[in-house]
């Protein structure tokens, strides 16, 4: 299920709780994202 970092509005490959395809860890500020349906916005190698 793909992950909105809500500060920035990037929307990554992963899941919330963990790292996501990126490598980007959800764990740090856990508050700053959310499970969404929308589309992956995410640009770097494993999310895009």
């Amino acid at each position: 299920m793909p992950v909105k970092h809500t500060p920035t509005e990037i929307i990554h490959q992963g899941n919330k709780g963990g790292k996501t395809a990126c490598g980007e860890n959800t764990n740090e500020h856990p508050s700053h994202w959310v499970n969404t349906n929308e589309g992956i916005t995410c640009k770097k190698d494993g999310c895009k």
